[in-house]
């Protein structure tokens, strides 16, 4: 993993949510998603706790590479135009609501 690359929350509240990787710091990563972690406050995660999803060439991740500031729109604007591709080419990324792979929660009568 590095600066700019596309990563999904596995654990916490925010698990399932796509992210851009602000900046890496031992071991941990700084992450944006333009909405609910705005640039301006962003989110330090364990490495352990994100998975790689994908590398972006947008906008925002050159400019997060080139070390410029980037904007909350750019990032916000970057996940979408990821996540409609993937839906594009018949992937379904699992958004927040659909994270967990299989549900834990068992009805008992």
């Amino acid at each position: 993993m590095k600066a700019s690359d596309i990563v999904r929350s596995l654990r916490g509240h925010d698990a399932g949510g796509l992210f851009f990787i602000l900046d890496i710091d031992g071991a941990y990563v700084v992450l944006a998603d333009g909405s609910r972690r705005r640039v301006e406050a962003p989110k330090r995660k364990k490495r352990k706790h994100v998975a790689f999803v994908a590398s972006s060439d947008a906008r925002a991740a050159g400019k997060i590479r080139a070390g410029e500031k980037v904007t909350n729109n750019e990032v916000r604007r970057a996940l979408a135009d990821f996540v409609a591709a993937s839906r594009q080419q018949g992937e379904r990324p699992r958004g927040r609501r659909g994270a967990k792979e299989e549900s834990t929660w068992r009805k008992t009568t």
